[in-house]
């Protein structure tokens, strides 16, 4: 039975709920633009909001948070270490930071940005402390491939929660999707609409025609179907509230092959195979 609402969520292997659907704030320009379209989102249902230090939006999101009189509770938060934070004496000072930035005393998912050689290894370790600290509820990576999760593994005393990679029906990682679920790693979808640059697809078209519904929703909607944790980016209200408008419907098998045939290995964002 397709559930109707944002209480769809997934267990992570620690046993936190994580919605399955989210904001991303990626390229949300700080102050009115990032405070407005968090707002949009949480008064929309969106529970689950996606920030990084990176982004520069860290206190917007906070604030919006705020402003919104929903329980701290009741919203998860992501965040994430940046490259030129990692490695074992500067992770848990940047994770500190972000807490101050964004007003809270935990984040609900704390992430390694990128999988930087040499120092990603340490920058686990003190995830891992942090997390036995209660300063994250979670702890994952992000654009990590088979070969850095399967490094990871080899010595982590905590199998991170989440990795959350570019993934969409043109860039549909099955092997790495595949390694994740039997490590039970939640697979996170970030740039699920390819950034637009595929949505006028004639498949993506058709199969949107067929359910009444836009492109872009399709394209959520798949990362839905198969259990992934989806965190399209807008700043227009019409977009938010549009993006979350797929708990209405289920895709037909036929059409999730269809989907699923559109693989060309088509990144929008950093490749992180090439970083060894």
């Amino acid at each position: 039975m397709t559930k109707k609402s944002f209480d769809q969520s997934v267990t992570l292997n620690n046993g936190v709920s994580m919605p399955i659907l989210g904001l991303g704030v990626w390229k949300t320009k700080s102050g009115k633009e990032c405070r407005e379209a968090v707002l949009t989102a949480l008064e929309a249902g969106y529970r689950h909001i996606d920030t990084a230090k990176i982004y520069g939006n860290e206190e917007d999101v906070g604030k919006a948070i705020r402003e919104s009189g929903i329980p701290r509770k009741e919203i998860f938060i992501t965040t994430k270490l940046w490259n030129a934070d990692q490695g074992s004496d500067k992770t848990r000072k940047a994770l500190e930071t972000s807490l101050e930035t964004l007003g809270i005393d935990f984040v609900d998912l704390y992430l390694i940005h990128f999988p930087v050689t040499s120092k990603r290894n340490d920058s686990w370790k003190e995830l891992e402390k942090a997390y036995h600290d209660k300063l994250c509820k979670s702890i994952g990576v992000s654009n990590y491939t088979i070969a850095h999760l399967t490094e990871l593994l080899k010595e982590a005393k905590i199998t991170p929660a989440v990795n959350q990679v570019e993934f969409h029906p043109f860039l549909n990682q099955v092997d790495l999707f595949e390694y994740c679920k039997k490590h039970k790693i939640q697979l996170e979808a970030y740039s699920p609409l390819a950034h637009g640059q595929k949505i006028e697809d004639l498949q993506i078209a058709n199969i949107a025609k067929k359910y009444g519904k836009t492109p872009a929703q399709i394209l959520i909607r798949w990362a839905v179907e198969q259990n992934i944790v989806v965190i399209p980016k807008s700043v227009k209200k019409e977009r938010i509230v549009e993006n979350a408008q797929i708990f209405d419907f289920q895709i037909e098998d036929e059409d999730m092959k269809i989907l699923n045939s559109l693989d060309e290995n088509f990144r929008t964002c950093w490749d992180p195979s090439e970083v060894a």
